[in-house]
């Protein structure tokens, strides 16, 4: 199939398919044309990455786990060994930025809560 019928069937834009490729996510055939050729296991190979993608993880890093997952009816299986440590070590990644986050969102709570009331009224009043 070519990149237009692989977006239609995929949601995922024609632009963002040729990222994929830049980034060694997908690897289509080329025609003698230059035209790309997408097979069948390209429309799941998207369907993994923007999963991978929402559980936050990067481009990088999904080229190197990709190949290291299987579909088992609608969630991904790890079949590589260290694919699972590595899983580990981007989730507690991913924990500490929702950490640093939170600690940021209070201390800009604080800064908020010193207002002085005139202020407020001001905002209240510019609304």
């Amino acid at each position: 199939m070519r990149i237009g019928e692989l977006a239609r069937r995929t949601g995922v834009h024609e632009r963002l398919l040729r990222y994929y490729e830049e980034q060694d996510l997908l690897h289509p055939d080329r025609l003698p044309s230059g035209y790309r050729e997408y097979g069948e296991a390209d429309v799941h190979t998207v369907a993994r990455i923007r999963a991978l993608l929402a559980a936050g993880l990067n481009t990088a890093t999904i080229a190197t786990v990709l190949p290291c997952l299987r579909e088992d009816a609608d969630r991904l299986v790890p079949t590589c060994p260290d694919l699972l440590q590595h899983l580990h070590g981007e989730r507690d990644r991913i924990t500490r930025a929702i950490e640093d986050l939170r600690t940021s969102r209070a201390a800009l709570t604080r800064v908020i809560d010193a207002a002085p009331a005139e202020v407020e009224k001001e905002l209240v009043r510019r609304a």
